[in-house]
């Protein structure tokens, strides 16, 4: 999101309450949000989606479409946005969990890791994503594909956040 004085310069305003009116009016339409330090945030998807019904993944049965509701995917995908992040997958490690290289995850570093959270870990100065597993003392990151091994922390292990959704893009 532009800054204010980006928005001032922008919009060819000179005054700095043009610019606050503006954005304090955003703000009451629920199109932004300002975050802890001050800067602009977009609270919403310009174009939410259309929820039609539901798709039997299952044996085929009759389809009706019927405007059920409309959602907008960061506010369903994204709990704690001053907290979130995404990054794209690389690597096959986690394709057992249906996570793909070239996937991106949504990943919000407010949660508390439990037993059996894919988490973003720090492990010896390397980062990775993983199954979390804690047992008595010891922390295990578990892959989801056999071809790789448990990894245990030698000396450092840092949860960098809790990935909530994975997103893929087919075409």
């Amino acid at each position: 999101m532009p800054s204010y004085s980006e928005i001032a310069q922008l919009f060819g305003w000179r005054s700095k309450n043009s610019v606050y009116k503006f954005i304090s009016r955003l703000k009451e339409l629920g199109i932004i949000k300002i975050d802890s330090k001050g800067r602009l945030l977009s609270a919403t998807m310009i174009n939410p989606l259309k929820i039609l019904g539901a798709v039997e993944a299952g044996f085929p049965s009759p389809a009706e479409e019927e405007l059920l509701d409309t959602l907008s995917l960061d506010r369903w995908l994204i709990e704690n946005p001053n907290s979130t992040f995404m990054l794209r997958v690389t690597g096959d490690s986690m394709e057992g969990a249906g996570i793909l290289p070239g996937d991106m995850v949504i990943v919000d570093r407010s949660l508390t890791p439990k037993n059996g959270d894919i988490v973003i870990a720090e492990v010896d100065g390397q980062w990775t994503m993983k199954y979390l597993k804690k047992e008595k003392n010891e922390v295990l990151l578990l892959p989801a594909n056999p071809k790789y091994k448990p990894i245990k922390p030698e000396k450092e292990l840092r949860i960098g956040g809790v990935v909530t959704a994975v997103i893929r893009k087919y075409k």
